[in-house]
């Protein structure tokens, strides 16, 4: 089945960038939409990104226009650029992927079935 595993995290000053990577090393593909999520703690877990198996991406307001997601369908690798990070983006990480396209919005939870385990990201002042 699909196993991910996220990589690419850590500690970095306010306006710094990280390249956070998602690695399929399970025995199946991934041929539908992928995603990126973030929780804090005390805080609910959010979309940032997502990409849809077209290529088509999607961004959460807070990250337009300094984080970009991206794809390796040949590798089942997926990317999250972040540029000019804040301290409100710390948080730990999650990438996600689906069996299929996105059927509603691409920020919902129901739209992945498979989840890594996170990689922590800390942004400093």
């Amino acid at each position: 089945q699909v196993h991910l595993v996220e990589s690419g995290g850590g500690s970095v000053q306010a306006g710094g960038s990280l390249r956070l990577s998602c690695a399929n090393s399970g025995s199946t593909a991934i041929s539908g939409c992928m995603g990126w999520f973030r929780q804090a703690p005390g805080k609910e877990r959010e979309g940032v990104a997502g990409i849809d198996y077209d290529g088509s991406t999607y961004y959460a307001d807070s990250v337009k226009g300094r984080f970009a997601i991206s794809k390796d369908d040949a590798n089942n690798v997926l990317y999250l650029q972040m540029n000019n990070l804040e301290p409100e983006d710390s948080a730990m990480y999650y990438c996600a992927a689906g069996m299929g396209g996105y059927g509603g919005t691409w920020s919902g939870i129901y739209e992945y079935n498979y989840w890594g385990q996170g990689t922590q990201v800390t942004v400093s002042s």
